[in-house]
């Protein structure tokens, strides 16, 4: 996520905890780099996990990274509807609104 998107509290975080961000943050990148995944499927994956957490900020989060790396609005919706059978589609319908938050910005 660019620094210019990332939300105020984040940034407040990252200034009062900053080894604790740094761990976070490189935790991320070395799992990101352990396997054959690409940016964009990694975060369609995440995605995912944050719809079925039903966390509107990582929704939010991993959109717009997802977008970053490449991904198309349809995939981004794709990779949340896929979801259905498994969190339901109440679940399923917030995060497509979190995601639409994004989308529309962009």
């Amino acid at each position: 996520m660019t620094q210019k998107n990332r939300p105020k509290w984040f940034d407040h975080v990252e200034q009062k905890y900053p080894k604790f961000m740094n761990a976070v943050e490189q935790l991320g990148k070395a799992v990101r780099e352990e396997g054959p995944l690409d940016e964009k499927t990694s975060n369609l994956i995440q995605l995912a996990a944050a719809a079925a957490n039903r966390s509107e900020g990582a929704v939010h989060s991993h959109t717009k990274r997802a977008i970053e790396a490449g991904a198309k609005q349809e995939e981004i919706i794709h990779a949340i509807i896929l979801l259905t059978s498994t969190i339901g589609f109440p679940n399923v319908a917030a995060a497509l609104s979190w995601a639409d938050d994004v989308m529309r910005e962009k």
